[in-house]
């Protein structure tokens, strides 16, 4: 099925899709030279696969939707929407930022910037810890191991991302030892996993300070971290992640303290701030 998302424009799509690209864990998502990217998206009735391109000449996102049920078309694509930030008025965020010396020829350059969200909170914060400090391409690999090994196959070589009773009913040494990864971070996946299943919500709807509350309490998981998931998965525009090595850089700071106080000024707009100076300084 061939659905068609609306946006309002203006939408500089290229470093939402140079994201997507630099981010791709292969077998639960492919990026394709014509800029398609296709992945698996969980529905109410089970895993669908979902392919998206930017129609910039006609003011949409064109999404190919292959569901588990014809039903859950509507829920697949409010996800794709928030997973893309697709429902965004882009004019009153660029004309805040543009009030700013340091944003403002960054806006310029990239008028209706998007934040990339997240399809699924467990999976988001999962690649995210088997990431941290690793490079990019190290924690696709992590992850493309994880959905060979334990996800469910869909179609077309595509797996969905396993469960979280799947990954929490795991040895922890024949975990570590299939995805190659340290003990410790070995053991903070498979304490997510074990906290997800017992209740810990992930999704776009937590509360906040639930959320950040329920990610700190695990081991292993630091505050940059649980900032950066709330900045992915909960859609906040102005959450933000003032301890990001490459966010200090772009500010020429050393502190996340100093991070902070300098995005004051910001708010309450702080996650798109925060997407334009990871643009310039990483895609």
């Amino acid at each position: 099925m061939r659905v068609r998302l609306p946006y309002r424009g203006p939408f500089t799509h290229a470093p939402l899709w140079g994201a997507l690209r630099a981010h791709t864990v292969s077998g639960l998502e492919r990026h394709d030279p014509d800029g398609t990217h296709t992945r698996v998206v969980e529905g109410p009735h089970g895993p669908a696969l979902v392919s998206v391109l930017v129609r910039p000449a006609d003011g949409y996102v064109e999404a190919r939707v292959t569901p588990a049920h014809h039903d859950d078309v509507e829920a697949l694509t409010a996800t794709v929407r928030r997973w893309l930030d697709l429902d965004v008025d882009p004019l009153p965020i660029d004309a805040a930022l543009s009030r700013h010396p340091q944003l403002a020829p960054l806006v310029a350059q990239r008028p209706g910037l998007r934040r990339l969200g997240s399809v699924d909170g467990f999976e988001t914060a999962v690649l995210t810890v088997l990431g941290q400090q690793v490079s990019l391409a190290a924690a696709r690999t992590f992850g493309s191991r994880l959905v060979a090994a334990y996800g469910l196959p869909v179609h077309d070589g595509f797996f969905a991302f396993p469960e979280p009773e799947t990954l929490a009913a795991l040895a922890p040494e024949q975990f570590r030892s299939t995805l190659g990864l340290t003990g410790a971070r070995a053991r903070t996946v498979l304490s997510l996993a074990e906290a997800a299943s017992n209740g810990l919500r992930l999704g776009a709807d937590t509360d906040p300070a639930e959320f950040r509350a329920g990610l700190l309490a695990l081991p292993g998981i630091g505050p940059w971290t649980a900032d950066y998931l709330t900045v992915r998965v909960l859609g906040d525009p102005d959450a933000f992640t003032p301890d990001d090595l490459v966010l200090k850089r772009a500010l020429g700071v050393k502190t996340g303290r100093q991070a902070a106080e300098l995005a004051e000024a910001w708010r309450p707009w702080r996650a798109y701030a925060l997407f334009h100076l990871w643009t310039a300084e990483a895609y």
